[in-house]
């Protein structure tokens, strides 16, 4: 486990030497390189998440998405660190929630609601040559994958990050999955099981 707690810190001391105009440029082109996926051509439901901080920005990425007519699910933290869903009404109906996260204001529908997206866009610190996924460490994605995997649901996974994110390998558990697809600002990395 005190793998991944240095490469967290790392990646995340390299965050936050990133400018607000990094972040910025890099989220529009995030954007416009996510909205070219297939996996984002026609879908009717996205389960996605709020940037926050020096994150890989994903604001004009869920303002896009809407405005195409896709219902955009996001993620509300509960108590034990699950995943609750509430349907993305646009940046006025965000309410700021527990660790600096922001939530939909609208309904709750339960945990289960992610079984309804075709293509899950998942936060994450790094992703290897493999496909494996880093996140913060939390376990609600390691929650939100296993509930995928249990009903059998098959949506692309698919992680938003900085070019130096993309690494030769990330430590791994047993529990971890694979994505399908890395989008950075210098372009989309695929990967195949």
């Amino acid at each position: 486990m005190s793998g991944k707690i240095a490469v967290r810190r790392e990646l995340l001391d390299a965050r936050r030497l990133l400018s607000s105009d990094d972040v910025r440029e890099a989220a529009a082109v995030l954007a416009h390189r996510a909205l070219g996926l297939p996996e984002l051509a026609s879908v009717r439901t996205v389960a996605a998440y709020v940037s926050v901080g020096r994150e890989p920005g994903t604001r004009a990425l869920l303002d896009a998405l809407r405005t195409r007519g896709v219902r955009v699910l996001l993620p509300v933290l509960m108590e034990d660190n699950d995943l609750d869903w509430a349907v993305y009404a646009g940046a006025e109906h965000l309410v700021p929630a527990g660790r600096g996260l922001l939530e939909p204001d609208g309904p709750r529908l339960g945990p289960g609601a992610v079984l309804e997206a075709e293509t899950v866009l998942l936060p994450g610190l790094a992703v290897d040559e493999r496909g494996m996924r880093l996140g913060r460490g939390g376990g609600s994605y390691d929650r939100v994958l296993a509930r995928l995997e249990a009903a059998s649901a098959d949506p692309a996974l698919v992680v938003l990050l900085y070019a130096n994110e993309v690494v030769a390998r990330v430590p791994e558990e047993p529990h971890d999955h694979p994505v399908h697809a890395v989008v950075t600002p210098e372009g989309i990395r695929r990967f195949t099981a």
